[in-house]
């Protein structure tokens, strides 16, 4: 670690000490952690993809009160049905999301769930509930990456190396946000519980397909009527000025469908 690296490390620590996270801090943690999860996983590289992934993930992120973050958006070349954000605004859609989406809506649904996950701060709240010992811990191996496991298992999917499962309280909390950000955008909100419609249909049909979202995202039926409920409390005259799909999204879809397989698929002989 370098000295720098050195000094920040023992800068956020000291700040841990009264378990109280600054936004500097999750910041800071949260580009660690992203370096990490880079080094580990098939990022895709397309310019084009990016672009769009990063326009449409602003225009939801700026309607937040965090619209301050410099927010980064990631897709990750790989089928699983998953999607997962790390502290300060860093967020990965995997490239199943986008292939399983037949509009705007149902895609931007999802991230605006894990973008929701960011603005409440859920990954810092679960830190700074730990005692402070483990704190320290956990805090030093994002920043320092010396922690047993690193080299091998990374910084898992979600930060599961380092950080518990959201609680069914935080999830539902992140749906009403992602709603709100939704609307805010410009964008159907119908879209989310189409998607969670989508997702149980897939895990009845296929388990193994979703297996990994369900891990990470404590996904139940009544996700889907809470959201249709919060949904109906909109006026609907407002509904139906709200954007269900367009071109852009289209397009951006059929590229990310034009791109190799991924490598483990294409091991398999198989493909979409």
């Amino acid at each position: 670690m370098t000295r720098f690296g050195a000094a920040a490390a023992a800068a956020v620590l000291i700040g841990l000490s009264a378990c109280a996270i600054s936004q500097q801090q999750e910041v800071q943690i949260g580009a660690q952690q992203s370096q990490q999860v880079n080094a580990q996983l098939p990022i895709i590289r397309d310019p084009e993809i990016n672009r769009y992934l990063q326009v449409l993930g602003d225009s939801l992120a700026h309607v937040t009160n965090r619209r301050d973050l410099d927010w980064h958006f990631f897709l990750v070349n790989t089928n699983d049905f998953n999607a997962f954000a790390l502290p300060g605004g860093y967020v990965y859609v995997n490239r199943g999301v986008a292939e399983r989406s037949d509009r705007l809506d149902q895609f931007a649904s999802v991230m605006a769930h894990e973008i929701g996950h960011v603005v409440l701060r859920h990954s810092v709240k679960q830190m700074q509930q730990m005692q402070g010992a483990n704190v320290g811990a956990a805090v030093l191996c994002t920043l320092t990456a010396v922690c047993n496991g690193i080299g091998g298992a990374g910084v898992q999917v979600g930060g599961g190396l380092l950080f518990a499962k959201f609680s069914r309280g935080d999830e539902a909390e992140a749906d009403a946000a992602g709603v709100d950000e939704l609307v805010r955008a410009g964008i159907n909100p119908m879209g989310m519980p189409e998607m969670f419609d989508k997702l149980i249909a897939e895990r009845q049909a296929r388990p193994t397909a979703v297996n990994q979202f369900f891990t990470d995202h404590p996904l139940e039926e009544d996700r889907v009527h809470d959201t249709q409920a919060q949904i109906s409390q909109i006026n609907p005259a407002i509904i139906r000025t709200l954007t269900n799909d367009s071109r852009a999204f289209q397009d951006f879809k059929a590229r990310v469908r034009a791109l190799p397989a991924p490598v483990a698929q294409r091991a398999r002989g198989g493909g979409r």
